[in-house]
């Protein structure tokens, strides 16, 4: 599972998104942007943020390390913003931390990034499904001039569809990824050259590894499903199905 520390004091919020996430210090000492199990987007949300950060990080892609974050009831306490104090109390237990870069800024219109990096994230988010890296909403950092991928959580649409049982694979499968909107899509010739690349190292104890890393109370067990082991089957089972046949999937320049 994910390193877990202790949050020691709440910072500040961070109004960007409905999520509300905040700045956290913890007991190692380290700084984390908090993505708090009690925001209205549920447990699926830092599911996603885990196996998608965690997959692009073994991938070779720029990702801020990962934590699960212990909250005491205690932290709401003290804080005077109702609002915040209401997430916090719905949030105790654990939570995602992701790592504070310090200095880092937006990725926008005068960056100039790797042609190489930039193909890695377009492929990540073709693969997991990733609907939300717009020039609206580009979820990318620029830190020590490395483009970083960040905000995961609108990836995997799949497992908001298992309410009802953990249904087969087949659709992901072959779903095409529209990259009409990406903020990368400028990238898609490199496309090719990473797939060639990567889908080889996307195995199956790949994928049990990084969704090994995910903390078991955040896994939801739908109808059907025995427990949490079925679950991470599942996400598993997704992915490999995606990766490993024809890749309909992948977006062609013709796309762009």
């Amino acid at each position: 599972m994910l390193p877990t520390v202790s949050a020691t004091r709440y910072v500040a919020p961070l109004r960007e998104g409905g999520s509300l996430p905040g700045i956290v210090e913890a007991d190692d000492l380290g700084t984390y942007v908090c993505k708090f199990r009690g925001a209205g987007q549920g447990l699926k949300v830092l599911v996603a943020e885990v196996v998608v950060g965690e997959l692009g990080r073994r991938l070779g892609i720029h990702t801020p390390d990962l934590v699960a974050v212990r909250l005491d009831a205690a932290i709401g306490r003290y804080e005077a913003d109702e609002e915040v104090q209401d997430l916090l109390t719905a949030s105790v237990g654990l939570n995602l931390g992701v790592d504070f870069l310090p200095g880092s800024f937006g990725f926008d219109s005068g960056c100039s990034p790797d042609p190489e990096a930039a193909a890695r994230i377009l492929w990540l988010d073709a693969l997991t499904a990733n609907v939300d890296r717009s020039w609206r909403n580009p979820n990318l950092l620029v830190w020590h001039k490395e483009l970083w991928a960040i905000d995961h959580g609108a990836c995997l649409y799949f497992h908001h569809s298992w309410a009802g049982g953990l249904t087969g694979p087949e659709r992901f499968a072959h779903q095409p990824y529209d990259v009409s909107d990406h903020v990368l899509g400028a990238f898609l010739p490199g496309v090719a050259a990473v797939d060639a690349e990567l889908a080889p190292k996307v195995t199956e104890g790949l994928l049990r590894e990084v969704v090994g890393q995910v903390p078991e109370d955040w896994l939801e067990v739908p109808p059907g499903a025995s427990g949490a082991d079925d679950v991470r089957d599942a996400y598993v089972g997704f992915l490999l199905a995606r990766v490993a046949g024809e890749r309909s999937w992948l977006p062609q320049e013709s796309a762009a």
